[in-house]
C-alpha cells in the first residue's frame, strides 16, 4: 500500500507519529533521539523515519509548511495509516511577553483566519481544541524537565507575509500567545477521525522583542520541544 504522497507499505508507521514541518527536522529527531531506525518515506522529501524510543514503537515525519500542506499528511496517516495520535512539534512567533525565545507553548486551542473547516458543513464557526490528556502530560512533562513552559491559545494562519502587518496586534489583543500555520488543520482532523492531537511549539522569535533564531536553530536546537513530545507515545 501507498498513497500519493507516502510510499510506506502497512505496519511501517507508529501508531504515534512527532510530525515537524521541516523535514529535515523529522530527520534530526530520529537521528539524534530513536533507535533502529527505518527511514519509510522519501516522496518529495518528506522525510519519515520509525524507530524505538526508550522501548516504544514512535514515527516521525515532515509535514511542510501551511494547512493545505499539513491537512495532506495528517489525512492520510489517520485514514490509511491507522494511526492514532499525531504530535506537531513546530517553531512559532510570540505575542506575548512573557513567551521568550526558546520557551515552550503548548496549544490549547486554535485560531485561524483559514477556511479549513468550511469542508465539514457547519452551520457555525469550529473551536479546534487538543487532546486534554496529551496537555496535561505534556504540562507536567515541561514542568518536571523545569523547561518554560505555557499553554493557552494559538493563531493558525494562513499567511506567513500579510498585506496588514499590525493586524497581528487583534488576536494578541484576544489572548494569543503566538502565531504558527497548522495547529487548527491538525485539530479539526483530529476531531473528524476521532483520534488524538496536540501541538507543542518552541519560540523561534517574537513580534514583542524583534528577537529571531537562526535557520540553523530551528532545525536542530529545539530539543526540549522533541523530548516532551517523546514522553508521550
Amino acid at each position: 500500500m501507498s498513497t500519493p504522497h507516502n510510499q510506506a507499505k502497512l505496519g511501517e508507521i507508529a501508531k504515534t507519529v512527532l510530525l515537524p514541518g521541516d523535514p529535515l527536522r523529522a530527520k534530526f529527531i530520529a537521528d539524534t533521539f530513536l533507535k533502529d531506525v527505518k527511514q519509510f518515506n522519501t516522496v518529495r522529501n518528506m522525510y519519515g523515519y520509525t524507530g524505538t524510543y526508550n522501548g516504544k514503537l514512535v514515527s516521525v515525519m515532515g509535514s511542510g509548511m501551511g494547512m493545505p500542506s499539513l491537512g495532506i499528511y495528517v489525512n492520510e496517516l489517520y485514514k490509511f495509516y491507522g494511526v492514532e495520535k499525531v504530535i506537531r512539534v513546530g517553531s512559532t512567533g510570540s505575542y506575548s511577553p512573557d513567551c521568550k525565545l526558546f520557551d515552550v507553548i503548548i496549544a490549547q486551542g486554535a485560531c485561524t483566519d483559514s477556511n479549513f473547516a468550511y469542508q465539514f458543513k457547519l452551520p457555525g464557526t469550529f473551536s479546534a481544541i487538543g487532546n486534554f490528556d496529551l496537555l496535561l502530560k505534556a504540562y507536567q512533562t515541561a514542568n518536571k524537565m523545569n523547561v518554560p513552559a505555557h499553554v493557552g491559545n494559538v493563531f493558525s494562519s494562513d499567511l506567513f507575509y500579510s498585506a496588514s502587518p499590525d493586524e497581528w496586534k487583534k488576536w494578541a489583543d484576544m489572548g494569543c500567545l503566538c502565531v504558527e500555520m497548522e495547529t487548527y488543520a491538525l485539530y479539526c482532523l483530529a476531531s473528524y477521525y476521532k483520534k488524538q492531537a496536540l501541538t507543542i511549539l518552541t519560540v523561534s522569535d517574537s513580534f514583542i522583542t524583534k528577537q529571531e533564531t537562526t535557520p540553523e536553530e530551528r532545525q536542530t536546537g529545539f530539543i526540549n520541544m522533541m523530548k516532551i513530545a517523546l514522553e508521550l507515545i
